[in-house]
């Protein structure tokens, strides 16, 4: 085997939730490319159908499951259809999550406990239903967890989401611990990517303060976050379990400026 055959997923069967947009159908994508057969998951059926015929032009097969994550039964059903459909499971993405920064004194305990359900508990709980199947299935596995920079850099506002993100950066070092060796489990921590939810709050003055704070002076793009799943979910990366494979330009402190509860700007 040739050092970038590696990289390849030629007959490997991979889920992705929040598959139908931004981060989720560029791995989606990538995973195909790489010869991979893809169970595509998402709250919008629109969304993953649009991924889908991409994957099936690249002569890969797909199949289109309704989900939302913080819904169980609906997990459980994403993995019965891959399996109906397949016949295993080798990789797991959990993408679906996120929280828009908010400051603390606003949100409230409910709020806090969505996100965290929606950030952690949902991928948690995807990994319970998969990992057994991986194992009986395709003999082992790996999970890629999308994680954030902002679980580990501290900053106003993101109180919510960041301790959302860093719980699951955890989680997926807990993991890996307990599914070696059979099942793989790493993160990715990412920093500000150019998705249609970071545009809606981008404008070009936040933009370029943005891109100023970022040491490789750009903002992330989708295939940046899709080059790095691949690598994790490749025989490329079979050495690599517990890792939070840093993916943001650099980062050592969040590149949004937010007001601090009592003035300032942190």
């Amino acid at each position: 085997m040739g050092i970038f055959d590696k990289f390849r997923l030629d007959g490997q069967v991979a889920i992705i939730t929040g598959a139908g947009k931004g981060i989720g159908a560029g791995i989606a994508l990538a995973y195909a490319e790489a010869g991979a057969h893809v169970a595509l998951g998402a709250r919008t059926e629109s969304d993953l159908e649009k991924v889908a015929a991409k994957v099936r032009a690249m002569g890969q097969r797909a199949i289109v499951v309704r989900c939302d994550v913080t819904d169980e039964e609906q997990l459980q059903a994403l993995a019965d259809a891959t399996m109906a459909e397949f016949g295993r499971i080798d990789i797991l993405v959990n993408n679906a999550g996120g929280f828009p920064p908010a400051p603390a004194l606003s949100t409230s305990t409910r709020k806090f406990n969505d996100a965290f359900h929606f950030n952690v508990s949902s991928a948690y709980a995807m990994t319970n239903i998969c990992v057994p199947k991986m194992v009986d299935s395709a003999g082992g596995g790996s999970i890629v967890n999308i994680s954030s920079v902002a679980g580990e850099k501290p900053t106003p506002c993101f109180s919510t989401y960041g301790t959302a993100k860093g719980a699951l950066s955890l989680l997926t070092r807990e993991l890996a611990q307990e599914f070696a060796p059979l099942v793989r489990v790493n993160a990715i921590a990412v920093g500000s990517t150019r998705t249609d939810a970071l545009n809606t709050v981008l404008t070009p003055e936040i933009e370029q303060t943005m891109v100023e704070l970022t040491p490789m002076g750009r903002l992330g793009e989708v295939e940046d976050i899709a080059l790095g799943a691949l690598y994790l979910a490749s025989p490329a990366g079979s050495y690599i379990t517990g890792d939070i494979l840093a993916i943001n330009g650099g980062l050592e402190r969040l590149n949004m400026q937010m007001p601090r509860a009592f003035g300032g700007v942190g």
